[in-house]
């Protein structure tokens, strides 16, 4: 029978290797981390929310130049490491769980009573960028702004305009919500392990909810689904069941156009019409 060891760790207790199926890719290269943190730029009085502080290479600058963090990390083995080494840099208050279940409207109102906002960051991990993307997007009226490193592809995606061949359903749910600017590309060396593909980091910034025209979130989703559920098809026929033909030309688009060649601003107008009937 095999014995079990426990993994072997570093000298301030962190784990020597990355666990696979948690998607870890520890950040370490110090000229790409002072740029994520002059990019975020944390002033005094904001309340930083860090989503997946790994070992820390992020936190512990954002800690000395800010001062105080909260932190999101579902794995358990990193909590005592980063809460020793934190001593020495500021104050980091650890909510273990994972991030697709944290209530960040809650956290805002808990944290930042006066403005009602967090600032979240992150490296977030690739299998899980879509979705926590979304369920930030659930949140947007508590969150002053994102600063992400993902995916160069997702990054791409997430700020494509029509026409792009990777301009689609995240485009679209994001730009209605958010302005998206593209920062700067991650090389694959920035992180242990390296991954196999570049990052990049992305700033997303909330619109006031008085600048968002979408009146209902539901149908506006379940219209931008349908349409790029099967993208090769012709709005007419991509949206059966959820827009006839007159009901797409009534709101000033083309019942023969892709999806990918409206911009978001049509489905918007789509989405509202559907709802008002």
């Amino acid at each position: 029978m095999s014995r079990a060891y426990p993994p072997r760790t570093d000298a301030a207790g962190f784990a020597t290797e990355a666990k696979k199926h948690l998607g870890q890719n520890f950040l370490h290269e110090k000229g790409v981390i002072a740029k994520i943190v002059q990019a975020i730029d944390p002033k005094p009085g904001d309340v930083v929310v860090e989503i997946g502080p790994g070992q820390g290479a992020l936190t512990f600058p954002l800690l000395q130049r800010h001062g105080a963090l909260t932190a999101i990390e579902f794995d358990r083995d990193l909590h005592a490491p980063l809460q020793a080494a934190a001593r020495t840099h500021g104050a980091l208050r650890l909510v273990e769980g994972d991030v697709l279940g944290v209530d960040f409207s809650a956290l805002a109102a808990e944290l930042a009573p006066a403005d009602g906002r967090i600032r979240l960051v992150g490296n977030l991990p690739y299998n899980l960028s879509s979705p926590i993307l979304f369920h930030a997007l659930d949140h947007a009226g508590a969150i002053r702004d994102m600063h992400f490193m993902l995916q160069k592809e997702v990054v791409e995606r997430m700020a494509a305009g029509p026409g792009s061949k990777v301009y689609g359903r995240l485009s679209v749910m994001l730009q209605a919500y958010c302005a998206v600017t593209p920062l700067f590309t991650v090389p694959p060396g920035a992180f242990r392990p390296a991954p196999k593909v570049d990052s990049a980091v992305v700033r997303l910034v909330p619109k006031p909810a008085d600048h968002i025209e979408v009146a209902d979130r539901a149908m506006f989703a379940h219209a931008v689904r349908a349409a790029f559920g099967q993208r090769r098809k012709t709005l007419r026929n991509a949206l059966q069941g959820v827009a006839d033909a007159p009901a797409i030309e009534a709101a000033g688009l083309r019942a023969d156009a892709r999806a990918e060649q409206v911009e978001v601003a049509g489905f918007i107008r789509l989405a509202n019409l559907l709802a008002s009937r």
